[in-house]
């Protein structure tokens, strides 16, 4: 009996055998939930290519989505080149949304998001003078295809400047 209980309470509290619903904040970018795979990226600068995959899960009693990446680096030629992995947290604050983001060596604070509920959703960081300003876009093409791209706009400029770019598949 007591194994039962733990088996439950284990099943009840697992993430991949139960889902928390959004809270209504969250709803309009539900469509990230998933797990996702990418084989397509393409890094603008270098003529890298990426492969990865992507978790979102909704944490905090349906109060944000965190966002779970690896991704895998190629050169131009195929040859494997690194690789390295990812966090994004996003959640609701002060009536809009929020998002932050890291590898470990870079930390992007998105403070202004625009969604288009169950559409797209573009994360941008605050202008600063010395820093560039990064924007984030997730865009459904189809139930079971997001387009990512993520670019910058340098210092003192005001066009953005492409840096990736792929789709996402999903994978469940």
């Amino acid at each position: 009996m007591k194994l039962a209980a733990v088996i439950i309470a284990v099943c009840l509290a697992s993430p991949a055998l139960s889902q928390t619903a959004l809270k209504p904040d969250l709803a309009g970018v539900g469509f990230l939930v998933g797990h996702w795979t990418s084989d397509d990226g393409k890094v603008a600068d270098t003529g890298q290519t990426s492969k990865g995959s992507s978790l979102i899960t909704v944490e905090a009693n349906g109060e944000a989505l965190l966002r779970r990446d690896h991704t895998d680096l190629f050169g131009a030629k195929g040859a494997a080149a690194g690789g390295f992995d990812q966090i994004m947290l996003i959640y609701p604050d002060g009536g809009s949304l929020r998002a932050d983001y890291t590898d470990g060596v870079h930390v992007i604070h998105y403070a202004s998001v625009a969604v288009m509920a169950g559409k797209s959703v573009t994360f941008t960081s605050a202008p600063q003078m010395s820093a560039p300003t990064f924007q984030l876009r997730y865009e459904m093409q189809t139930p079971n295809v997001i387009a990512v791209t993520f670019a910058m706009i340098p210092p003192g400029q005001t066009a953005l400047h492409p840096i990736a770019a792929g789709t996402l598949k999903r994978s469940e």
